[in-house]
C-alpha cells in the first residue's frame, strides 16, 4: 500500500512539472503576447519570463518592430490612358500599445496580405489621377501621397504606414522607346553645345594670344625705333655743338685769314655731313679744333 501512495505521488508530481513547462512562455524585446483564456483576450505580456494555464490560456505573440511587404508589380492605367507597370513595397509597424496590438489580430485577418492587397489598390487609384509624366517625374510627391492614404486606412488595424516607396514605374515598350530616344537627342544636343562652347573658348584664347604677341612686337619695335631717334639726336646735337665751338673757334682766330677761315668752313661742311677728310697734324686748322675743343694748340713753325 505504501509503495502505491510513493508511485502515485511521482506520477502526480510529473503531471505537474510536464503541466509547468507546457505552460512556460518567454517574451521576447521585439514582441508583444496576447494572452487568451478560453477564447477570451485576457491580458497583455510584455517582454520576460510568464506561465500560462496549458489547455486552458493561449499566447499570442505579435511582432512590433518594422516590417516591409512587396505588393508586387501590376498594370496601372495612367490619366493619358497608358498602361504603366507599377511595383511599390511598404514599410509598416505595429503600434506597441495595447490597445493597438489587440487592434491588429482582433480588427483584421492576417494584416500583412491585408496591407499588400490595399497598398495594389490605393496605387490604382492615385496613379490612375496622374499623367505618366507625372508619375514618374514625381514620385517623391507620390511616395508620401500612397503613405498618407494607406496610414489613415491601416490606423483601425494599430499600424503606422513608416513610408512607402516606388521600386519602378515602367511605360509600355513603344513609349518607353520614344523616351530613351528623347533622352539621347537631349543629350546629343547638350554634348554638341558643350563642343562649341569650348571651341569658342579656344578661339577666344588664341585671339587674346595673337593679341598679345602683336603688341608685343608693336611694343618691341616702338622701342627700337624711339632708340634709334635718341641715337640720331645725340648725334646731331653733338655734331651741332662741335659746329658751335668750331664758329666760336674761328671768330677768335681767324681775323684777317680768309684762307683758313675757307678751311675751317670746309672742315665744318664735312662735320655737318660725316665726310671724312684726313688734315695734316701741324696745320693751323688742327689747332682751332684743339683751341675749341681745350686743347692746347700747337705752336706756329716760324716762316
Amino acid at each position: 500500500m505504501a509503495i502505491d501512495i510513493i508511485t502515485v505521488g511521482w506520477i502526480v508530481l510529473g503531471i505537474i512539472v510536464v503541466l509547468f513547462l507546457f505552460g512556460v512562455r518567454v517574451v521576447r524585446p521585439v514582441d508583444r503576447g496576447l494572452v487568451e483564456r478560453l477564447g477570451k483576450y485576457k491580458r497583455l505580456a510584455n517582454p520576460g519570463f510568464h506561465w500560462i494555464i496549458p489547455l486552458v490560456d493561449r499566447m499570442i505573440k505579435v511582432n512590433i518592430t518594422e516590417q516591409m511587404v512587396d505588393s508586387n508589380p501590376q498594370e496601372v492605367i495612367t490619366m493619358d490612358n497608358l498602361n504603366a507597370r507599377v511595383d511599390l513595397v511598404v514599410y509598416f509597424q505595429v503600434k506597441d500599445s495595447e490597445k493597438d496590438i489587440k487592434a491588429s489580430q482582433y480588427n483584421v485577418n492576417n494584416y500583412r496580405s491585408q496591407i499588400v492587397s490595399l497598398a495594389r489598390t490605393t496605387a490604382r487609384n492615385v496613379i490612375g489621377n496622374l499623367s505618366f509624366e507625372d508619375t514618374n517625374s514625381k514620385r517623391h510627391e507620390l511616395n508620401t501621397k500612397l503613405e498618407k492614404d494607406l496610414d489613415k486606412q491601416t490606423e483601425a488595424w494599430g499600424i503606422r504606414v513608416v513610408r512607402v516607396e516606388l521600386k519602378e514605374i515602367d511605360p509600355p515598350k513603344d513609349v518607353q522607346e520614344r523616351m530613351n530616344n528623347i533622352i539621347k537627342a537631349e543629350k546629343d544636343k547638350k554634348a554638341a553645345v558643350d563642343f562649341a562652347q569650348a571651341a569658342e573658348t579656344k578661339a577666344d584664347g588664341d585671339k587674346r594670344a595673337s593679341i598679345k604677341i602683336a603688341q608685343g612686337k608693336a611694343e618691341s619695335i616702338r622701342l627700337e625705333a624711339k632708340a634709334e631717334a635718341d641715337a640720331v639726336e645725340m648725334k646731331a646735337s653733338a655734331q651741332g655743338k662741335a659746329i658751335e665751338l668750331i664758329n666760336t673757334s674761328a671768330a677768335k682766330y681767324f681775323k684777317g685769314d680768309a684762307q683758313l677761315l675757307k678751311k675751317l668752313e670746309v672742315a665744318e661742311s664735312s662735320l655737318a655731313s660725316g665726310t671724312k677728310y684726313i688734315v695734316p697734324s701741324g696745320s693751323d686748322i688742327v689747332n682751332v679744333i684743339s683751341e675749341a675743343a681745350g686743347v692746347t694748340p700747337l705752336p706756329k713753325k716760324k716762316k
